[in-house]
């Protein structure tokens, strides 16, 4: 078989090059979002154990830590996967059968509308309401506040004898 102009042969691996770095941009946004979904679960719930003063139940299987650690791990493997498919499509250019190939593209789509579809009952979930009075502070948080607005006083009172001294 003949091979094609060389010109055509570098368009089509260039072609090759910037389909792999689009399914690398892709694993790295998967795994930045599973990471970010993994933290602010984490914030969400010991935001809600300090407001509320009880500790939240995280035996549940679907939550935001699990489906960021799904997320982090669907990126993974989608670098790899995204490397095997650059290679097979480059023999295949070099051979001159290049032969396009949907099924990656099925079994990605699948597994992350699986993932959505996990996401959408976190969505719709309702916390528990807060309390309307705040919780009884420990003496720790007490000292703790009442050094911090003793502070803020004392910088204040600088900044305006500051400021008199300056006029």
């Amino acid at each position: 078989m003949d091979r094609p102009p060389k010109i055509d042969r570098q368009r089509e691996h260039q072609a090759n090059e910037r389909t792999f770095l689009a399914w690398l941009r892709t694993s790295i946004a998967l795994i930045g979002f599973g990471f970010a979904i993994a933290r602010f679960g984490l914030f969400l719930r010991e935001l809600q154990s300090s407001v509320t003063g009880q500790d939240s139940p995280t035996n549940s299987f679907i939550s935001s830590q699990n489906i960021g650690i799904g997320l982090v791990v669907i990126g993974i493997i989608l670098v790899a996967l995204s490397a095997w498919r650059y290679n097979k499509v480059l023999g295949q250019i070099e051979r001159g059968d290049y032969r396009p190939s949907s099924l990656i593209i099925w079994i990605i789509s699948a597994i992350v509308m699986i993932i959505g579809s996990i996401t959408i009952p976190l969505l719709l979930w309702r916390q528990p309401e807060v309390p309307s009075r705040p919780s009884p502070r420990s003496r720790l948080e007490t000292r703790f506040l009442s050094r911090f607005m003793a502070t803020k006083a004392t910088i204040s009172h600088r900044n305006r004898v500051s400021w008199r001294h300056r006029t």
